[in-house]
């Protein structure tokens, strides 16, 4: 086995290091993660103001359109490598 196979428990200390470690290797994971918070905050932002419009349509929107912002970001890191 070579030494980059085997695992350390320095590197792997916790969840922010993982992140860390992810947006190195892929710098669109970062980029995708705020999209889907911005999505989120946006949605749970206009759900004060939805009018007529039923809870789980909008809930099914935001979900929607988070989904798309990750999926989008994903496809343009395929694109690239």
């Amino acid at each position: 086995m070579s030494s980059d196979n085997q695992w350390s428990a320095d590197e792997d200390k916790g969840q922010l290091s993982r992140l860390i470690r992810k947006s190195r290797d892929s710098p669109f994971v970062p980029i995708g993660l705020a999209g889907f918070m911005t999505v989120v905050s946006y949605g749970l932002y206009k759900l004060k103001y939805r009018r007529d419009q039923k809870m789980s349509i909008h809930l099914i929107h935001m979900r929607v359109a988070a989904q798309g912002f990750v999926v989008g970001a994903v496809t343009l890191v395929s694109g690239r490598k």
